[in-house]
């Protein structure tokens, strides 16, 4: 592996490393420098040039002028950037374009005089990254990856938390426009050609394709658009073939000014959003993929978790990132593991995806203790629903936002979007995780010992909450309270014992 090293390392790099990398891709250039957990890493930087490498290269064989200078402009740029944020280990590579382009190795040249250090990928190398930043992301993921960049395709095959066959093609959202010039037959029968070629055809056989990749998130949110999805976060929003059929013959007759209007619709990625879409009606049929699952996460987060160790892979990366959340936003950095472990007892028909969740909501039950008291409940709703998690759905952050909601003072009611997200027997088993969750932060007023010592159970017939001689002192009237509603829910009495 290829990285720089910066000689002036932070005072506490060692504890917390600042992890970069500059993607030096078909369509953009890019800088993301990471910090955090090393599961799930933070974004602390991200910025992005649309050079356009591989605008051009399918019929020149060059990186055009202009894209050549935008490109070095921006590896200047972020060489310097990194420098000042003190990243302790940068990594550079690139992909499609410069590796097909007769002039690639001059941008290498030029990014080494930066003093960055560049690889150059395969496209084995390019499509194992990509899908191992599914993995990461999506860790029960099974079906094909794909990663649109602009210079070429990558589809990988996922299953079972690894890696299967993998296979790269000339069919970056760059050069489809020249392919698609010769009508729609000709241009469908180039991709199975090619996909036939490589042994995938029918290879998705009814499995979701992963979708990877700036043109293709594009396409997923014009979807969320067109449907009035009230919850704008791309990671695992799906789309039918259908759906994707009803884009094509949207981008078909709207203007580029209509969808410049579209909220959060990169205007960097309106030229080539109706080639993408060609693109992936065509792939699902020739794969025989049944639907589509927007990734957040891609070849960069890929080359992340490539060089982490089987043990630290192995991490949920939803309990990770809750967990440091919770301690970055929280009083007591123990308090949400000891609480979900506290009030476990009494969801013990819970089975591990609903587990799950819940110690998700119990690792963030502080998040809103410093918002206003009147905004609290909101502020774990709004962290729930629109925080960068991954490894969850819509419907496992709406239920994640009903526990916070009612945890944190909002009661049994669930405001929009919630009920959008999620059916009411999941808002309802919710609702009882944040009234137990309520009723462990009124006791133990947000401590581990009174928890650790204390425990709550339901015998059939009431709550029991159980404390010890000094800890009957805690069981106050507004704990009394607490109990008394999270029984009501549950349909029980209550029951307090020595």
């Amino acid at each position: 592996m290829a990285t720089l090293f910066f000689r002036k390392p932070r005072a506490d790099a060692a504890e917390v490393p600042r992890l970069g990398i500059i993607d030096i891709g078909s369509n953009s250039v890019r800088l993301v420098v990471y910090q955090g957990p090393a599961r799930v890493p933070s974004v602390l930087f991200n910025e992005k040039v649309m050079a356009g490498l591989g605008r051009g290269l399918g019929v020149t064989g060059m990186i055009e002028t202009a894209a050549m200078a935008a490109a070095q402009m921006a590896l200047a740029r972020f060489a310097a950037v990194a420098r000042e944020m003190e990243v302790s280990e940068l990594r550079t590579v690139a992909t499609a374009a410069v590796r097909d382009a007769a002039n690639g190795p001059a941008l290498i040249a030029e990014a080494q005089g930066l003093g960055l250090s560049v690889e150059l990928l395969t496209g084995e190398q390019e499509a194992m990254a990509a899908g191992l930043g599914v993995l990461s992301a999506i860790p029960d993921a099974n079906g094909i990856v794909g990663d649109l960049g602009g210079g070429s395709l990558e589809l990988v095959r996922v299953q079972d938390g690894a890696i299967g066959a993998r296979a790269s093609f000339p069919l970056g959202v760059l050069r489809l426009a020249a392919m698609k010039a010769e009508g729609p037959r000709k241009f469908d029968r180039a991709v199975a050609k090619l996909i036939a070629a490589a042994g995938w055809s029918g290879a998705g056989a009814g499995l979701p394709l992963y979708l990877v990749g700036g043109s293709w998130r594009a396409l997923a949110r014009l979807d969320m658009h067109q449907r009035g999805y009230p919850l704008p976060i791309i990671h695992h929003y799906e789309m039918t073939p259908e759906a994707i059929a009803r884009l094509g013959r949207t981008l078909s007759h709207v203007g580029k000014g209509a969808l410049r209007a579209i909220p959060n619709l990169s205007s960097a990625r309106l030229p080539t959003l109706r080639d993408a879409g060609a693109l992936l009606s065509v792939l699902l049929r020739h794969l025989d993929a049944r639907t589509t699952t927007t990734s957040a996460f891609g070849l960069r987060e890929g080359l992340l978790y490539q060089a982490l160790g089987e043990e630290t892979r192995a991490l949920d990366p939803l309990i990770e990132a809750a967990r440091d959340e919770g301690r970055r936003l929280g009083r007591f950095a123990e308090h949400g593991d000891v609480l979900d472990r506290w009030i476990a007892p009494l969801f013990a028909s819970d089975g591990a995806a609903h587990a799950r969740l819940r110690h998700a909501a119990c690792l963030l039950a502080d998040v809103g203790w410093r918002a206003n008291p009147e905004f609290r409940a909101e502020r774990g709703v709004e962290i729930a629903l629109h925080g960068n998690w991954v490894a969850i759905d819509a419907a496992g952050r709406a239920q994640v936002a009903q526990a916070l909601f009612t945890s944190l003072g909002g009661g049994l009611t669930s405001p929009d979007p919630i009920p959008a997200l999620a059916d009411g027997q999941a808002l309802r088993q919710a609702m009882a995780w944040g009234l137990a969750m309520r009723l462990g932060q009124r006791l133990s007023g947000g401590l581990a010992g009174p928890l650790q010592r204390s425990r709550i159970e339901d015998d059939g017939t009431a709550i029991v909450l159980t404390l010890n001689g000094t800890d009957q002192a805690l069981y106050s009237e507004a704990v009394e309270r607490r109990h008394r509603a999270l029984a009501a829910l549950l349909g029980r009495g209550v029951a307090v014992r020595g």
